[in-house]
């Protein structure tokens, strides 16, 4: 009988990855199939092939923003301003964070099988390309920054030290999740100072929900890469919990939710009706659930579902907001 099956060799050249494309980009993303080619090693630098951790960078600024609004219940003209600002600045200060953070892993990329085609390791893009591209890409976010008030300007010089750190922290603690966490957050805070003026209790107790959150789809993110890790003495929540890692992920969706609660009735108290608050409470509430479907399909075992879970927590992010939202309208 004639063998029919498609080998690796013989798939179309279609379904191939495009030159240069890295190994976990999404399939068929924009930089691959529309930029250009000159400009493609650099949009990789900075993950544009990768917009799940955009998403992840944005959506606590969108949280803050909501409860800020809830809060003082004085929604401007100026925060549609914020909105689309808080999209700008992610995409480039997430772009700039990442660039910083294959300068400093360029060694340990290249030993590890998944991050090994990423544009320095690869050869596509040099040290120095990478610091020019990080320095616009931070001014860039910079002159945004500057349209803000000046305690948000404030806020938003300093979260420069946790992602500074953060490359670093895998060497020298198995939590490098929390100075990720740290760094994705500061939005919720500095978004919330931009609004309001000036911090309040709500969006440090929203602060810590958002962190709780990043140790969740890390950690889960971290599977990925045990065994590269443990060879090259790479530190991680998934390494240090290992078999017991649905235990801790379980600890994460619950501080999540609480600490996100706890957050909404600080925010709904002061001023706003009881039925917003119901709806704002929900929002957390529906996150845990899906955060709970996740929990339920993960296997540490399997890199492929950890890296589809991770991916989905966009979807996890914009469940709480959708209900922040309604509460505003209420």
């Amino acid at each position: 009988m004639q063998d029919n099956r498609v080998t690796p060799e013989a798939e179309p050249a279609e379904n191939a990855k495009p030159e240069g494309s890295v190994a976990d980009a999404v399939s068929g993303n924009w930089v691959d199939r529309w930029a250009p080619a000159w400009m493609r090693p650099y949009l990789r630098l900075s993950r544009a092939d990768r917009p799940i951790g955009t998403w992840l960078l944005l959506i606590p600024c969108w949280w803050g923003l909501a409860l800020a609004i809830l809060y003082d219940q004085s929604p401007r003209w100026s925060d549609l301003w914020l909105v689309v600002a808080c999209a700008l600045g992610a995409f480039l200060m997430r772009g700039a964070g990442c660039t910083w953070n294959d300068i400093t892993d360029r060694d340990i990329d290249g030993a590890v099988e998944r991050t090994r085609s990423r544009p320095i390791p690869s050869g596509q893009v040099s040290v120095r390309g990478a610091l020019v591209w990080m320095c616009l890409q931070a001014l860039l976010a910079f002159l945004i920054l500057l349209t803000f008030n000046a305690a948000a300007i404030r806020m938003g010089v300093l979260a420069l030290l946790p992602v500074a750190i953060y490359p670093f922290a895998k060497r020298f603690t198995w939590w490098p999740q929390v100075f990720l966490g740290l760094a994705f957050n500061w939005g919720a805070l500095m978004i919330w100072v931009a609004h309001t003026g000036s911090l309040a209790a709500p969006a440090m107790v929203l602060y810590l929900a958002g962190i709780a959150w990043t140790l969740f789809y890390d950690t889960i993110y971290a599977h990925q890469d045990t065994e590269d890790d443990a060879l090259i003495g790479v530190k991680s929540t998934a390494r240090l919990f290992a078999e017991k890692s649905p235990q801790w992920l379980r600890r994460f969706l619950m501080a999540t939710v609480g600490l996100m609660g706890i957050a909404v009735i600080y925010a709904a108290l002061p001023q706003a009706s009881v039925l917003a608050l119901v709806l704002a409470l929900a929002g957390p509430w529906a996150m845990g659930w899906h955060m709970a479907w996740q929990l339920r399909g993960f296997d540490a075992s399997d890199a492929g579902k950890c890296l589809q879970l991770f991916r989905a927590n966009r979807d996890t992010g914009m469940i709480p907001l959708v209900f922040f939202v309604a509460s505003l309208l209420a």
